[in-house]
């Protein structure tokens, strides 16, 4: 079947996680996305993390960069610029993450662009935007953590600043990006134009963050910081431990869900305490009505309590670390595992997985059809499909030594 991006070509300009995270999501929908990198070790992703067994082909490398094609280019290089040029007059889609200004100064920014390829989507993702006072300004993930207030949110009231303990705003740049770059396609089907895409980190992590930004805007007033409590401030959206010590979340918060939690817990009596009656008595009487929950999940193991729960109805899940998370029965079925083999990893490690695109078609799914690229493993075979003779091309990949 075909899917989605079939035929689509992305030229990707982008390093290390936001633009790389973006291109990505289209290779996953069938884009054929040609990853442009620098020569020496091309994108400093690749090295990154402490174990040397990895160079080259890092995790975190990985993790964003399945299904691509890698292009080694030395972009000072005339020629080598010449095929930049001719990449992206073939492209659909030009994605780039270099600071403000950077592709202006190779001729390959959106107005140079446009020249070759009037019909071109192009996508630049940064800190802060292509412009405004903090344009120039360097970023990076755990910096728009703290620029935007998301450092603020988590944890107790008093508690210091706490970093969300993945690169969440990478992430979810990375999928605004893709978002937009896909809006823009649907437009450009519609209409034949081409589209300018300006996604900053900030931006979109303020996005992302409507339910703690909003009220803000409507009451004057931050959020409180409720640390382990849901957004709804009730005390029986919270996180209590188990008979086995393990932690189990509760997200009750509608009244026909306490009815029925108080049934399932043989708390009948909680029905007829008018202390408990209504979402804002609860809240008023929060301290008492956890510290009888959190007697009540004493009695029996957190798997046990999820199992029954959720049976029912009952928003409740066990407090699981990413291994668990990711070894659920159903996991490999939704596509959320997608298995690799990785020949260039040593012998005991070259089967691996990387995470899919968290939404299936009944179609066609996304999915990961290739292992990440070795540096510079499809620069021949690019070259020679734009056009460059075998002399011309062994220039190109000479000037990468340079």
């Amino acid at each position: 079947m075909t899917m989605a991006l079939d035929g689509m070509i992305v030229a990707d300009f982008s390093h290390v996680m936001a633009g790389p995270y973006a291109s990505f999501l289209l290779s996953l929908l069938g884009a054929e996305v040609i990853k442009v990198e620098a020569p020496g070790v091309g994108d400093a992703l690749r090295n990154y993390g402490a174990d040397r067994d990895y160079d080259g082909m890092s995790p975190a490398f990985i993790g964003v960069n399945a299904g691509k094609k890698s292009l080694v280019l030395n972009l000072k290089h005339g020629l080598a610029r010449e095929a930049a040029r001719r990449l992206v007059a073939r492209a659909d889609v030009v994605l780039e993450n270099f600071r403000p200004g950077v592709m202006k100064r190779l001729q390959l920014d959106y107005d140079s662009v446009r020249e070759l390829q009037p019909r071109m989507i192009y996508c630049s993702i940064s800190g802060y935007g292509q412009h405004g006072p903090r344009r120039d300004w360097p970023a990076i993930d755990n910096i728009v953590q703290a620029t935007s207030g998301m450092m603020s949110l988590s944890g107790e009231q008093g508690d210091a600043p706490m970093r969300v303990g993945f690169p969440v705003v990478d992430t979810l740049t990375g999928q605004t990006a893709a978002l937009a770059i896909l809006a823009a396609l649907v437009r450009r089907e519609r209409t034949g134009a081409g589209e300018y895409i300006d996604v900053a980190m900030f931006d979109a992590s303020l996005a992302f963050m409507t339910s703690a930004v909003v009220p803000y805007l409507v009451t004057g007033q931050p959020l409180e910081r409720t640390g382990n409590v849901g957004y709804s401030g009730q005390p029986t959206s919270a996180v209590f431990t188990a008979q086995d010590n393990r932690q189990i979340s509760l997200g009750v918060v509608q009244q026909a869900q306490f009815d029925s939690l108080a049934r399932q817990l043989n708390r009948e009596s909680w029905l007829r305490n008018p202390n408990y009656a209504t979402a804002d008595l609860r809240r008023r009487h929060s301290r008492e009505l956890q510290a009888e929950l959190a007697a009540v999940f004493r009695q029996a193991p957190a798997a046990a309590w999820e199992s029954k729960l959720s049976a029912v109805g009952i928003p409740c899940g066990m407090v699981r670390d990413v291994g668990e998370a990711i070894s659920l029965a159903g996991v490999e079925e939704r596509g959320l595992k997608q298995p690799l083999h990785i020949p260039s990893l040593p012998e005991n490690k070259k089967d691996v997985a990387t995470v899919g695109a968290g939404f299936l078609f009944a179609a066609e799914p996304p999915r990961v059809n290739t292992a990440p690229p070795e540096h510079g493993e499809h620069s021949d075979a690019v070259l020679a499909s734009l056009g460059f003779s075998e002399p011309e091309r062994r220039e190109i990949l000479a000037a990468n030594k340079k």
